[in-house]
C-alpha cells in the first residue's frame, strides 16, 4: 500500500479530512499534502490545526511552493454549519473524504448509557460523516469519480472492546459505507472503511463505568496487540484514497494487527 511522499500523484486534486488536528487524521493530512494534494483539514480543536498548517508551512518552505496546499476549519463535526463551512472551504472539488474524527464513551454498558453521551457518540462518529458524505456525493456523481473513506474499529465486529454507544456507531458507519458503495459506485464513487485496532492516537477512554470495566474486564479481548504510529494506519486510507485502489468498493480494510482473529 504505501508509497513514497512527494510523488505529487495528488497534484490538482482536493481531499477533505476531518479529525487532522491529531492521530490519524494529522497523518492522513499530511501524507496526503506531501505528495501534492490541496487539502481541507477540520478539526474541533483551533490550536491543533495551527500547529498542522505549521507543519504544512514547513513542508511547503522545504518544497519551493509558493502557495498554501492547506486550509482548515475549526468546528465540531457534528454540526451542520460545519459541514457547510467544509463544504465551502473545498471550493466545488471534492476528490475524496476521510472521515476520521471520532469519540469513545469510557466503556458505559447499555443499562448505564445516557442520553447525551449516547447522543454525542453516535453525532460525532455517524451522524457527522453521514451528513459530510451526503454533501460531497453530489459533486464526486457530477465529476464521476472519489473516494470515501470512513474510520471503523475492532467495536464494528465485536461487543467486547468499548462501550455501547461506541460500539453500536461503530457497526453502523459499516452498514452506512456498504450502502453508499452499493448505490454511486455504478457513478464512480467509491466507499469503503478501514477498521483500526489499536493506534497511538489522542483519542482515549478511560472507565467510567465498574460494571463496564471493571467488572467485566477479564472478559474484554486479549491480549491486545501492540498499538502502531498512526501514519501507518494513514498509508491505508491514503492508499484507498488514490488510484490505486480504484476497483476497491464497499471493502472493510482490518488494520488492526490480527486483533480479530486472536
Amino acid at each position: 500500500m504505501d508509497q513514497a511522499t512527494g510523488s505529487g500523484r495528488f497534484e490538482g486534486r482536493t481531499f477533505i479530512v476531518t479529525g487532522a488536528g491529531s492521530g490519524i487524521g494529522r497523518a492522513t493530512a499530511l501524507r496526503l499534502i506531501h505528495e501534492g494534494a490541496e487539502v481541507v483539514g477540520v478539526d474541533i480543536a483551533p490550536d491543533r490545526l495551527d500547529e498542522l498548517a505549521d507543519d504544512e508551512l514547513a513542508h511547503d518552505v522545504a518544497e519551493g511552493f509558493t502557495a498554501s496546499t492547506l486550509r482548515t476549519v475549526a468546528g465540531d463535526i457534528a454540526l451542520r454549519e460545519t459541514v457547510d463551512r467544509v463544504l465551502e472551504a473545498a471550493r466545488g472539488r471534492v476528490d475524496g473524504l476521510a472521515n476520521v474524527a471520532g469519540v469513545m464513551e469510557d466503556f458505559v454498558p447499555p443499562a448505564e448509557i445516557d442520553d447525551p453521551t449516547w447522543a454525542r457518540v453516535m453525532d460525532v462518529n455517524l451522524t457527522g460523516p453521514m451528513r459530510l458524505v451526503r454533501a460531497v456525493l453530489p459533486i464526486m456523481v457530477k465529476a464521476g469519480a472519489g473516494s470515501i473513506v470512513n474510520i471503523a474499529s475492532e467495536a464494528s465486529f465485536d461487543a467486547t472492546v468499548a462501550g455501547a454507544a461506541y460500539t453500536a456507531a461503530k457497526h453502523a458507519i459499516v452498514g452506512y459505507t456498504k450502502n453508499v458503495a452499493f448505490f454511486y459506485g455504478p457513478q464512480g464513487v467509491r466507499a469503503n472503511v478501514v477498521a483500526a485496532g489499536p493506534v497511538a492516537t489522542t483519542i482515549a477512554e478511560s472507565i467510567r463505568s465498574e460494571f463496564g470495566g471493571g467488572g467485566r474486564s477479564e472478559e474484554v479481548r486479549v491480549p491486545v496487540p501492540e498499538a502502531p504510529e498512526a501514519d501507518r494506519l494513514a498509508e491505508a486510507i491514503v492508499w484507498l484514497l488514490g488510484d490505486d485502489s480504484r476497483d476497491v468498493n464497499g471493502t472493510v480494510v482490518e488494520h488492526d494487527g490480527d486483533w480479530a482473529r486472536a
